[in-house]
């Protein structure tokens, strides 16, 4: 069991943090991840072998499941990015189809509506963009497509 140092309640070796805005420092302020990625994953389980009661240490089953747990987790990471890269590319492919063809689409902040020929594609972080006429039209915002 590791020792106590002074009044602090902290490990023997470990100092305690200034608090923010004292004359000793001022901590910068750090948005959260929302997220458990791989590495923080990775983190956690290395912390808590390191920390474990050596009298009575982690089960390997349990140390076997968690690094199965990581494992899904870079697997499952993989598999998001490739299915978003395929549906990124289907969305161009799609698009790029609609080149020459007549569409209708609806702007939903103003409801107003509008037919016309797509002349071009462009393609966005949001996804891509018609133009038609002299109107750009989000791909999402298309209600129908006929032969020009």
């Amino acid at each position: 069991m590791p020792t106590v140092s002074g009044t602090t309640g902290l490990p023997a070796g470990f100092a305690a943090a200034p608090a923010v805005g004292t004359a000793t420092g001022t901590a910068a302020v750090r948005e959260p991840s929302k997220t458990l990625d791989k590495e923080a994953f990775l983190k956690l389980l290395v912390a808590q072998m390191r920390y474990q009661d050596p009298s009575s240490p982690m089960d390997t089953t349990q140390m076997m499941n968690q690094t199965t747990q990581l494992t899904t987790v870079e697997q499952l990471t993989a598999l998001v990015s490739t299915s978003q890269a395929a549906f990124a590319t289907q969305q161009q492919l799609s698009s790029s189809a609609l080149v020459g063809q007549k569409v209708s689409w609806t702007d939903p902040t103003t409801k107003a509506t509008g037919v016309g020929v797509v002349s071009a594609v462009r393609f966005t972080d949001d996804g891509p963009v018609l133009r038609v006429g002299t109107a750009d039209v989000a791909m999402g915002h298309v209600t129908g497509v006929t032969t020009a």
